[in-house]
């Protein structure tokens, strides 16, 4: 059964009138197409008022949507013969973290991604797409046989932040996520980062250093959870809402700081309403970056994603952000 957010709800009711109508029509032979027609015209205007007018709190929603396509079927949208790869060759596999070769528009790239799973018991098998040190030490390996053979890196961001439980403290969690983030500063083949969905603290940077960060219009990426925020700011939960606001954490916010180098547009109503729509967009967006980043020596690729990162902070797009 899909799910549907609390401010899906009229147009929801809407859709489903549609459908009852539609039926009705068919079944009993009767040309009910005008008043059809009028209620699909009235249902893409509440969608357009809906979702051109969203809080930061509701994009926080749709961002954590469980229908929402996951690294896994956007790997199998846009590529072809993936070939996924498990290990970090010191401990086992992570579920959380998944990543493999493919073939994406005939070019060899290695892809990496947070995955969380599609109901309960996925989401328990994947940890709900918080990874061990072990996913982030099975990233770095693909990272590294990447680079070896000179394929491009791609890598899917979605998870609430790395997992902070006790035992993996004890196998070197903040250790995995420093050498991912010192490894991908140095890389010498071009490296596309794309916020899909949740984007959380170091579990979302441990795969997001790269030379061109793309964040999907709906998706979030942030140092804390609002919920996290709200706790330690007022210590009440409760007041999310307000924390989801106060910390800049949409993808036009953070365009508008300069963190992130592109907003990719979703499907009207969220990429969770229509995958294959939302799939041509990102891959239309990653395929252009890809192109401008191959074109460059591995030497000049380096310099200018060191550059990239010392200039954080001293951007400002607001007039752009604004447009």
């Amino acid at each position: 059964m899909p799910t549907y957010l609390d401010f899906e709800q009229p147009l929801v009711e809407l859709e489903n009138k549609i459908a009852e109508l539609t039926a009705f029509s068919q079944d009993k032979g009767l040309d009910l197409s005008d008043e059809i027609e009028r209620l699909r015209e009235r249902a893409e205007e509440l969608k357009r008022e809906i979702f051109t007018q969203l809080t930061p709190w509701q994009k926080v929603q749709l961002a954590r949507h469980p229908d929402r396509p996951t690294t896994l079927d956007y790997v199998h949208l846009l590529c072809e013969d993936f070939i996924e790869l498990h290990g970090d060759r010191l401990f086992s596999d992570d579920p959380a973290v998944v990543g493999g070769m493919a073939w994406l528009d005939g070019k060899a790239v290695m892809i990496l991604g947070h995955q969380k799973g599609k109901n309960m018991r996925g989401n328990l098998h994947r940890n709900f797409g918080m990874p061990h040190p072990e996913g982030f030490r099975k990233a770095l390996r693909l990272m590294l046989q990447a680079e070896k053979f000179g394929r491009p890196i791609i890598t899917f961001i979605d998870t609430p932040g790395a997992h902070c439980g006790i035992g993996a403290e004890e196998r070197g969690q903040s250790v995995a996520i420093a050498q991912n983030l010192a490894r991908m500063s140095s890389l010498r083949v071009p490296i596309v980062v794309v916020v899909i969905g949740e984007g959380g603290s170091g579990g979302a940077l441990a795969l997001g250093v790269g030379d061109r960060i793309l964040m999907q219009e709906y998706a979030i990426f942030s140092v804390i959870s609002p919920e996290g925020c709200a706790s330690i700011i007022w210590k009440d939960a409760t007041r999310a809402k307000e924390a989801a606001e106060a910390l800049k954490l949409t993808a036009p916010d953070l365009y508008s700081l300069g963190l992130i180098d592109e907003v990719v547009p979703e499907p009207m109503g969220g990429s969770h309403r229509n995958r294959e729509e939302a799939a041509a967009l990102l891959r239309q967006a990653i395929l252009r970056h890809l192109e401008e980043l191959q074109a460059l020596p591995p030497d000049q690729l380096v310099s200018q994603r060191y550059d990239k990162y010392r200039r954080l902070g001293s951007t400002f797009r607001y007039e752009e952000a604004q447009a």
